[in-house]
């Protein structure tokens, strides 16, 4: 500033010569101070302009994809939702009507149109504020990644710098590549690739003309020229980008008519399944840890899982199906019976259900519960629920252990137990109903001394029974028989190498399925019997890759080997009876071998049915939140749960081969009769081909007077 006043002061002290003269000087002097102060300003304005180089390395936030075991999008992870593709990639026809509609001297211009920049002045002067327009390809480029979205002469001037540097380091091809990949098309979708999806659930390559004109006529205002809020503007923004097509002579006028007539989409296509949601938040729990929020939302990443979306999308529509009708029938009982509202839910019934392939622990289907949006809660992994006599196999593999078979005669009669402080003991003796009620008579009324009588829903007790026959009619006095034998410990310790995870109590009602068990942990036990005895963890992500196409993580099987395939196969074998003729016989309509157990939680708060083919086990849980009881007396798990497990099977199963459980080496079949486990005769009544492991099958024959 001194410099000025020291000019002035010099003009001043000129002699007076001419008028002309003075003028001259101070116009000079005022010119020299407006390039000083311009300079200045241009100085200020352009200190924080970025570098065009960066734009080789820009990489927009990209949207990372998940897919099923088919390569079907099950969902996205994304802050915005983008996809990058090539220009070799983008029919023509999208890249004649952007340029046509938004900048039609594109491959004449060098990154700026004068004409343009002075059109949008006059119009901001005339409307006394700043007003869109004007703007090339390239300035809109240089604005949307460099630039922040304020309307200023300030910011107006760093895009026109920038835009000169664009087009002097970079093709037009480049430019219009980065431009179709990075402009907003409304509802959070950048780029034309993903433009294509929400508009019209196809991939760009796949457009037609009247599509591509479509999405250019709607990139100045993408709200307001939705073809879904206002179809008329749309359908008119289309036509003009057709006309301006014409124009240009990207097309004919018969092509025109003809893209004019096509109809506008009324809804939106999904990107997104509808699908799978509790699933897709358990893998999201998963990898967002190990890649973090950024990497998981931005990075483009491609997440190939093992879920099959033609089990799962079937599954959920049952499972609702029988639900909705649950509910109501459940509604209609208490209406009906009068039933006070204390004992009622003030919850809807809820469901699980989990599909695991049984040689790889592949997750194949995930409902976690009925509606994600309302309850994020995954009842299949998180739920620890009481298992109910689902849990009653781990009680019979312990028993195979200590030298049991199938044809064993076990006790299905009363029996009672006392705590002495310390565990609780069976009442010896006390072996009948009158001799039960005798030994705890004088306990009766003391508070420090516990009783517990068992009992079986029916009231009945069968008395002496095969293995098998219990399982199959899923007798709990003699689960607790078997309990008491073998011991608590090592039925927790079977249910552990099996696949529970869980602490479970080692007491002898663990054969009642007292204890805490969540859905995946008891179909993924039950996966270690249908495989051989191999246990193999659940997992959900086969492999995750870059937006480059590297393999960041792959799955690697681990098994280990905790049962043999010997006992794993008697065990399947007597499984198979409880659908052949015993609680599970619903499922049988499925014609194929299914090995499986159903369950009952203690007061019908929990309903089971966990099935078994050689290649799949699915589990399906049902209950109420707040461990309400369910309302209907009658229901039990093979009566409500098995009904909606066996129509989804029935849809899961139908393209897939019949097979059974192989025999491996070691087993014989012999003929027994099922009343007594001993050798048939031609006088018994009923004869059953069982299983053994050689060396335990039974040597004496039926004596029984049939």
């Amino acid at each position: 500033m001194k410099f000025v006043k020291d000019l002035f002061a010099y003009i001043d002290g000129l002699p007076p010569r001419t008028l002309v003269m003075r003028t001259i000087y101070l116009i000079t002097a005022a010119a020299v101070v407006a390039i000083l102060c311009a300079s200045l300003m241009m100085r200020k304005i352009l200190a924080d302009i970025p570098s065009v180089d960066k734009l080789d390395e820009y990489t927009p936030a990209l949207t990372t994809y998940v897919y099923d075991v088919n390569n079907q999008v099950i969902a996205e992870f994304s802050v915005e939702k983008r996809a990058i593709l090539p220009l070799s990639r983008i029919p023509i026809d999208m890249q004649n009507a952007v340029i046509a509609m938004e900048d039609n001297n594109f491959f004449k211009h060098w990154g700026i149109s004068p004409k343009g920049i002075a059109r949008a002045l006059l119009r901001d002067l005339m409307h006394t504020r700043a007003a869109q327009g004007g703007s090339t390809i390239t300035q809109q480029l240089s604005r949307g990644i460099f630039l922040k979205p304020e309307k200023t002469i300030a910011r107006k001037i760093k895009e026109i710098f920038l835009s000169l540097q664009i087009e002097s380091n970079f093709s037009k091809a480049e430019i219009l590549q980065l431009y179709l990949n990075q402009i907003y098309f409304g509802s959070g979708v950048y780029g034309v690739q993903s433009a294509a999806k929400l508009y019209f659930g196809k991939d760009v390559p796949e457009m037609n003309l009247a599509e591509c004109a479509l999405l250019a006529g709607i990139i100045p205002s993408p709200e307001r020229f939705s073809p879904f809020s206002s179809p008329d503007k749309a359908k008119l923004r289309r036509y003009l980008v057709l006309e301006r097509m014409l124009a240009e002579h990207y097309i004919t006028a018969k092509e025109m008519a003809e893209a004019n007539k096509a109809p506008i989409p009324a809804e939106k296509s999904t990107l997104l399944s509808s699908h799978a949601s509790y699933f897709v938040e358990y893998i999201r729990q998963q990898l967002q840890p190990k890649y973090g929020v950024d990497q998981l939302l931005k990075g483009g990443l491609k997440i190939y899982t093992t879920l099959d979306l033609s089990m799962q999308i079937p599954a959920e529509d049952i499972m609702e199906k029988y639900l909705v009708k649950y509910d109501s029938d459940s509604f209609k009982s208490r209406q009906d019976n009068g039933e006070a509202g204390a004992d009622i839910s003030s919850g809807t019934l809820q469901g699980a259900f989990v599909i695991l392939d049984v040689k790889t622990g592949g997750i194949r289907a995930m409902i976690g519960g009925r509606n994600y949006r309302d309850s994020k809660f995954n009842r299949a992994t998180q739920a620890a629920r009481q298992a109910g006599s689902t849990f009653k196999p781990f009680v019979w593999m312990s028993a195979l252990l200590n030298g049991y078979t199938p044809a064993t005669i076990i006790d299905d009669s009363p029996m009672a137990y006392y705590y002495d402080g310390k565990d609780w003991r069976l009442i010896e003796g006390a072996t009948d109903q009158y001799s039960i009620n005798i030994a705890i008579q004088p306990f009766m009324g003391n508070q420090d001394f516990k009783i517990w009588v068992p009992s079986d829903f029916d009231e009945k007790f069968l008395g002496g029974i095969t293995l098998r026959r219990a399982l199959e009619l899923s007798r709990n006095l003699a689960s607790i028989y078997l309990v008491t034998r073998i011991g608590p410990t090592q039925v927790v310790d079977v249910a552990h190498k099996a696949g529970i995870k869980r602490n479970l109590e080692a007491v002898p009602s663990i054969g009642l399925g007292t204890s805490l068990v969540t859905p995946i942990e008891m179909v993924s036990a039950f996966s270690t019997f249908a495989n051989g005895g191999i246990h193999v963890e659940p997992f959900s992500v086969l492999r995750v890759v870059d937006n480059n196409g590297k393999v960041l993580q792959e799955y690697m099987p681990e098994e280990q080997e905790t049962f043999t395939p010997q006992t794993s196969y008697l065990l399947l074998n007597m499984m198979k009876g409880v659908v052949q003729r015993g609680t599970g016989v619903y499922a049988s309509r499925l014609k194929r071998p299914i090995a499986g157990k159903t369950g009952t939680s203690q007061e019908s708060k929990d309903m089971w049915f966990i099935g078994m083919t050689p290649d799949l086990a699915a589990g399906a849980w049902m209950g109420y939140d707040d461990m309400t009881s369910l309302p209907m007396k009658d229901w039990t798990g093979g009566g409500t749960v098995l009904p909606w497990w066996t129509e989804i099977m029935d849809t899961v199963l139908k393209e897939q081969p019949i097979r059974d459980f192989s025999a491996p080496d070691g087993i014989v079949f012999v003929t027994i009769d099922p009343e007594t486990g001993k050798l048939a005769l031609p006088t018994c009544r009923k004869k059953l081909l069982e299983a053994f492991i050689k060396g335990t099958e039974p040597t004496v024959f039926c004596d029984a007077n049939h």
